[in-house]
């Protein structure tokens, strides 16, 4: 029998016959008043452990979308500093005809 075959037999997931004896020594070794409390401390724990992993999702996500306003927001160095072409700007900050002769 080749060596690697061998290896390979005792990766493959535990049928039904494997899955009784284990729940046969475990209901032996603990008894049939501890089993649910595990049961309810371990769903307790992958509850726990599901919110914590979906705050750090709700928080990584937070922080790039406020990442992409602050550029989207931002202008590039040497954008226009005001929306008006240069001759209408030019022109409202220029005195008024009428302010000139007074």
């Amino acid at each position: 029998m080749d060596m690697n075959y061998c290896n390979l037999a005792f990766m493959s997931a535990p049928g039904w016959p494997e899955v009784l004896v284990i729940l046969v020594v475990v209901l032996i070794f603990f008894g049939a008043k501890k089993i649910p409390e595990m049961a309810k401390g371990l769903g307790q724990g992958i509850k726990e452990f599901k919110k914590a992993t979906r705050d750090v999702q709700k928080d990584m996500n937070r922080a790039l979308n406020d990442a992409d306003r602050e550029t989207s927001y931002s202008q590039p160095h040497g954008a226009a500093e005001s929306p008006l072409p240069k001759e209408e700007s030019r022109l409202s900050s220029a005195p008024a005809a009428s302010e000139k002769s007074e």
